[in-house]
């Protein structure tokens, strides 16, 4: 078991602004059971899969919610109703909760459930606003060098 050798009370009481760094750290120390095992899969510049293995739960045993740059996975098998009596239990099947930041602007898509997996989609999608965007660049005409008006005007006019 490893316990947390930080205690950030100090530092949140002399700081403002900073909740959520100090959450992510603390959360980060926390220990993790590893169960349900999972995948991270990159499929693209700006797309991503979460793949978690939860065998012997159904779609219906298990929801995913997405707020605020968190993913939360949590699974809870239902009971047996006394279909008999195991002589060995091998196939996990205890509640569990799955937690995974995603960075700003990381929505997430679709979830399939298929052979014991359970597979979110995610997507970098970055407004408009905060695209980079390039400027054109428009220079104006060079000023005529001379001061005086041309020779042909100044012939008419005397």
């Amino acid at each position: 078991m490893r316990t947390s050798a930080f205690d950030f009370a100090p530092y949140r009481r002399s700081t403002v602004g900073f909740d959520r760094l100090f959450n992510l750290l603390e959360a980060g120390t926390r220990e993790d059971d590893g169960y349900p095992p999972f995948d991270i899969l990159r499929e693209g510049d700006d797309s991503y899969r979460i793949t978690l293995a939860v065998a012997g739960f159904r779609p219906e045993d298990i929801e995913v919610v997405a707020q605020q740059n968190q993913l939360t996975v949590t699974g809870k098998r239902a009971d047996d109703n006394g279909q008999g009596e195991y002589l060995h239990r091998g196939i996990a099947t205890r509640a569990f909760e799955r937690r995974f930041q995603l960075a700003d602007f990381v929505e997430a898509g679709d979830a399939r459930f298929e052979n014991g997996l359970l597979s979110i989609a995610l997507k970098r999608v970055v407004p408009e606003a905060m695209k980079p965007r390039r400027i054109e660049i428009s220079g104006s005409k060079a000023a005529p060098d001379q001061i005086e008006a041309p020779r042909d005007e100044v012939r008419e006019a005397a």
